[in-house]
């Protein structure tokens, strides 16, 4: 049987249809000569609902199903797949039970004849290792100052929830040619090539497909496991609950059956310090579940509190992580809108839902919508969250009780190796309140960290992680970023003044491109790209971003059509209306009360405490 990637056979579509588009068309004219940043908040909200229509009807992009059965699932036996997550990601849709399950393709934003991996030497053109030193190299720190760096650990800890793809093997390599003055230890440079799915054929005349490792779904996979070993390993098998350790980790009787050469090697200290804390919640949602249920056994504890557990981290993400990255006023009352509806926090939880529209009343509980494409997530949606930069070299951790300094170190020091000791020393209170005292980098060209640039992994591999960004994002088929703008509705830059006012860069980005402004990688044009006022990445990024965060949301029957109290219960709904990060911060560690007062959003910077 052909695995190729087929297009669908044309759809006719409704009067409604064809009016949303017409508006986003008409919005994106008005948008490419006065943005929707520039606009009064109203407009602005209207034009962001028309961007969000057009890239919806033109930018979500099948790659095909993929061959073989559903598997057998012990969620399917007991019939508990009709009101939780499973493990794998299976049946969240019920009528295709693979559909966004671990190991499905990813899909694509852009048109699929576009996504052709690049080869040979337009692979290496410009060489990904000059790109890395001449453009990213951080030379000095230059701090987010709106932000904490907890809120450079959530992206980490979110991701890791969202796509891995496949781990590469060094049997099989790009080589990097170095100029003689590189000091890397290796001539040439060499870089594990990517994994394309395995049932792709290159005889099939179609663009190379790609396969996530993860679940698409936003389930809380990273807290909870996506193998069964993993999730039963984590579980104390008693009221619902998690195990963890002494210190607040994940016990270390798992350790010795992570793959440290792949994703799991990638843990650090701010990771474990978001792990400890969900891990945390989900104990405390069993406690209220048990309370009100006190007949429900183990599993169905468990269940229930994933689930809740995994809406807060979504609703989190939404209306509070994002609004404090793209802090514009107009995105900031998007992301609200989002969750709550334009009728408002304060309607939804005294009135419930008002209308089952989404714009009026907020995705959560609205009617499932695939939007006719069937759900994944995208190499494009992937590749604009490359924001590495947000990450520090250097760390000082300070003590909650008068915040004098306790230790400094730099992020080796935090990597998945020393992660126990760290939080042993430390505890995670001062952990957490460092953090919230600390900057994360700004994401811009010069501030890549230096770590990741000569990233020693815990399997004992060496990596340059920029160089292996821009190779990654080329070899997978995701557009450079002239022709990434174009395929999102907008102008492409027409020269270096026009890409970045900044004229060193506009002379350093001509020098290492030759002067070609149509080879400017994705990721180098999104750093070198003058965001909006207030937001944290480019306008380009966010365009991505307007389609595939609230798709996450509104293609997930747990957060749709079965986002409702026979499933989560009354007292679980209001737990995900009612909490915050500064609220879920405070259960478990009290302590930090000094540090968060005034603080309305725990992504902004903290107290410091006297």
């Amino acid at each position: 049987m052909s695995t190729s990637v087929r297009r669908p056979a044309p759809t006719r579509h409704g009067l409604g249809w064809h009016l949303a588009l017409l508006y986003g068309r008409a919005v994106t004219w008005v948008d490419q000569r006065v943005p929707w940043h520039r606009q009064p908040l109203p407009l602005g909200i209207l034009m962001l609902i028309g961007i969000r229509s057009r890239l919806r009807k033109q930018n979500l992009v099948a790659t095909g199903e993929l061959p073989g059965p559903v598997p057998e699932i012990p969620e399917v036996a007991d019939g508990t797949y009709l009101t939780a997550r499973t493990v794998t990601g299976h049946y969240n849709d019920l009528e295709h039970p693979k559909m966004g399950s671990l190991g499905c393709r990813f899909g694509r934003n852009v048109p699929l004849e576009a996504t052709y991996p690049e080869t040979g030497s337009a692979l290496m053109t410009p060489n990904p290792r000059t790109v890395s030193r001449e453009l990213l190299t951080r030379k000095e720190f230059l701090p987010a100052t709106s932000l904490n760096l907890l809120a450079a650990a959530w992206l980490q800890f979110e991701v890791h929830d969202w796509f891995s793809h496949p781990k590469p093997s060094w049997d099989n390599v790009h080589r990097l040619p170095l100029a003689d003055d590189d000091a890397w230890p290796e001539h040439p440079m060499r870089v594990p090539k990517a994994i394309p799915d395995a049932t792709w054929q290159e005889s099939d005349g179609t663009a190379t497909t790609w396969v996530n490792d993860d679940t698409h779904w936003w389930d809380g996979s990273q807290v909870y496991g996506d193998t069964r070993h993993i999730a039963e390993g984590l579980r104390a098998h008693e009221d619902g609950k998690l195990l963890i350790d002494e210190d607040g980790l994940p016990p270390a009787t798992l350790d010795a059956h992570l793959d440290v050469s792949g994703v799991d090697g990638n843990f650090w200290f701010g990771l474990g310090l978001l792990h400890g804390l969900f891990m945390r919640e989900h104990n405390a949602i069993c406690d209220m579940l048990r309370k009100n249920n006190p007949n429900w056994g183990d599993d169905r504890l468990y269940r229930t509190a994933r689930l809740i557990n995994a809406a807060l981290m979504a609703k989190i993400h939404t209306v509070e992580w994002t609004p404090g990255i793209i802090a514009h006023p107009t995105t900031v009352r998007a992301m609200k809108t989002t969750w709550w509806g334009l009728a408002g926090e304060g309607v939804r939880k005294r009135y419930g839902r008002i209308s089952r529209n989404d714009v009026i009343s907020g995705i959560p509980g609205s009617r499932k919508n695939l939007f006719r494409v069937p759900y994944a997530l995208t190499e494009e949606f992937g590749a604009v969250y490359r924001m590495h930069p947000l990450i520090p070299d250097d760390y000082t951790f300070r003590s909650l009780a008068d915040d004098a300094v306790l230790a400094e170190h730099t992020f080796e020091d935090l990597t998945l190796r020393h992660v126990r000791e760290r939080t042993h020393h430390l505890g995670m209170g001062n952990g957490l309140y460092s953090f919230g005292r600390s900057h994360p980098g700004a994401i811009t060209l010069h501030n890549y960290p230096r770590f990741l640039q000569n990233l020693h992994r815990p399997d004992g591999t060496l990596l340059d992680l920029a160089s292996v960004d821009i190779t990654r994002v080329r070899e997978r088929g995701v557009p450079r970023y002239a022709e990434f703008r174009r395929h999102l509705h907008l102008k492409a830059p027409t020269s270096f003044e026009d890409l970045t006012p900044n004229p060193d860069w506009q002379a350093q980005l001509r020098r290492v491109y030759d002067g070609d402004l149509e080879n400017v990688d994705l990721m180098v044009g999104l750093y070198a790209e003058t965001p909006p006022p207030g937001m944290g990445f480019s306008d380009t990024a966010f365009r991505i971003f307007a389609l595939m965060a609230p798709r996450r949301i509104s293609s997930d029957r747990f957060l749709t059509d079965d986002y409702r109290p026979e499933i989560y219960t009354a007292e679980g709904l209001e737990w995900v209306d009612d909490n915050t990060m500064v609220s879920v911060l405070l259960r478990h560690f009290p302590e930090l009360a000094p540090a968060l007062r005034g603080v309305t959003n725990a992504f902004a910077p903290w107290t410091p405490v006297r």
